[in-house]
């Protein structure tokens, strides 16, 4: 028997056709992906615009603009309101700062106003979490027991007044002593000198244009000492008196609320 020969195939020549649908298909869909992500919310995008509009605003209240939290079966935006930045807690901050740095260039003027104090070792200062303290030994002030500014310790005290009258910031004296006992009519013990001593300071810095509501002084005798009283080196550097310059204005003072 003959064998039948096999039918040749017909070559198809739109077979190509087929590739091309299947790409232009996903030409498609990835442009309506893209198109769906650029697409804006417009509820959430009003919502969004609201909130940093109102957060900038600083408007009262305890809620300034909302969150947007989208459902997955429902296209609606939801708004959650959130707790509204601390915009005066950051004006604060800017102010202390400010205030810091207002002090620290008093201080150098201070600096400069004592330098022959400075270089011999009698003047400290120190900048601590409340401001800015300067420290200066009692033996260039005061004659021993005595609470009666010395005429060189007026004139570098005025220096020091007239810097600080331009200024606005709360300042304490402090008088300290070392742990020898005193005991005359004037001062039965250092309590009342130290005391004595800052008053001094005070009134003539109030003679020398500083505001009296902005001064304090007080007297802590020997229980502040910084140094050991052991030796004659850390007694005389416990005797001082310590001009504490706070970082702070008056305004920013407030009462607390007592509990109901």
């Amino acid at each position: 028997m003959a064998r039948r020969k096999k039918e040749e195939e017909h070559e198809n020549h739109e077979r190509w056709l087929v590739s091309y649908a299947d790409f232009i298909t996903l030409l498609f869909a990835f442009f309506v992906v893209m198109y769906a992500i650029s697409s804006v919310n417009e509820g959430k995008y009003r919502v969004l615009s609201d909130a940093i509009a109102s957060a900038f605003k600083n408007i009262p209240g305890d809620t300034a603009g909302a969150m947007v939290q989208v459902n997955p079966s429902s296209p609606t935006p939801v708004a959650i309101p959130f707790k509204k930045p601390q915009v005066a807690n950051i004006k604060q901050d800017v102010q202390r700062e400010q205030n810091r740095e207002l002090l620290r260039n008093k201080a150098k003027e201070i600096m400069e106003a004592l330098a022959p104090l400075v270089q011999q070792g009698h003047v400290r200062v120190t900048e601590g979490a409340l401001g800015i303290t300067v420290e200066i030994n009692a033996s260039v002030l005061f004659d021993s027991g005595e609470a009666r500014l010395q005429l060189p310790a007026m004139r570098a005290l005025t220096a020091v007044g007239q810097i600080l009258a331009t200024t606005d910031f709360p300042i304490t004296v402090e008088g300290h002593t070392d742990n020898a006992p005193i005991n005359t009519p004037l001062f039965p013990s250092n309590w009342e000198l130290s005391g004595a001593r800052a008053a001094s300071v005070v009134r003539l810095f109030i003679e020398n244009g500083v505001d009296a509501r902005r001064l304090t002084a007080t007297g802590y005798a020997e229980q502040r000492p910084m140094a050991d009283n052991a030796t004659i080196e850390g007694r005389q550097r416990n005797r001082r008196v310590a001009i504490n310059m706070e970082s702070r204005t008056p305004d920013e003072v407030k009462e607390l609320a007592l509990p109901e």
